[in-house]
């Protein structure tokens, strides 16, 4: 893929999905930042396998809940790259409680992380980006920020915001060159999933068209292709990475 820009900042990629996105970057020519907040030492080993690939990366920590963190790291990454091309905001938590029983902290503590943690990620790209006139900018979101579950209210809530706020940025971003767009994973095999019982998991499957889990570096390419020139007219969408489980 063709990427215009020289580097890119992968929040929540010291595992899973995140991960397999910077990985999947640095493969295609970008200088990757790896993102953490309490997974170093797996931050590094993201770090150790991109360069053993013969990519480049660096690794970068701070809480993206923490506005004066993430607008810190920017600021480094400024500074050390004398751009920022590209912003892929990834990181997020759960926590599960059925609605009668969850808290007010319950529901805000995910929607700081989740909601809250891309807005600042959007606004403050927007404020380099716009110098150049040039940027992509892609949210990971949630096929349940589409359709509800029982049980996370306050993540469906998050990843619902992160949606609709991405098309408001979209149109705010347009006349500076910066673009900004969704992925929605479905269900994707990650160490998470591995731990369900195969009784759940054949129960998931069996209501995906494409009977399968979906696999991280396909969430990754997805991402990437959203990043590219080859999406250059794409802006304000949503991409359903899911197997067919939500074709609305």
């Amino acid at each position: 893929m063709k990427f215009s820009g020289k580097n890119v900042l992968v929040t929540g990629a010291s595992r899973g999905i995140g991960a397999e996105i910077a990985k999947g970057l640095a493969a295609y020519g970008l200088k990757v930042w790896v993102n953490y907040r309490s997974g170093e030492e797996q931050a590094n080993a993201v770090k150790t396998a991109i360069i053993d690939a013969g990519g480049s990366a660096e690794v970068i920590g701070f809480d993206v809940s923490d506005e004066a963190a993430f607008t810190a790291g920017i600021k480094e990454i400024m500074a050390a790259d004398g751009e920022f091309a590209y912003l892929v905001n990834n990181a997020g938590i759960t926590n599960d409680k059925l609605a009668l029983r969850m808290k007010n902290e319950d529901f805000m503590s995910v929607i700081n992380a989740n909601l809250t943690s891309v807005f600042t990620g959007c606004r403050e790209a927007m404020k380099v980006m716009r110098k150049k006139k040039f940027g992509s900018v892609v949210n990971v979101a949630s096929i349940v920020g589409e359709t509800g579950n029982a049980g996370q209210t306050n993540y469906a809530a998050s990843k619902g915001g992160v949606i609709a706020m991405t098309k408001s940025f979209a149109i705010e971003a347009g006349t500076s060159g910066i673009r900004y767009n969704t992925i929605t994973p479905g269900f994707i095999a990650t160490d998470m999933t591995d731990e369900l019982p195969e009784e759940i998991k054949a129960n998931f499957v069996a209501n995906i068209p494409m009977k399968r889990f979906g696999e991280a570096k396909e969430v990754a390419e997805a991402t990437a292709f959203l990043l590219s020139d080859h999406s250059s007219y794409i802006t304000g969408e949503t991409l359903k990475v899911n197997g067919g489980l939500n074709m609305a």
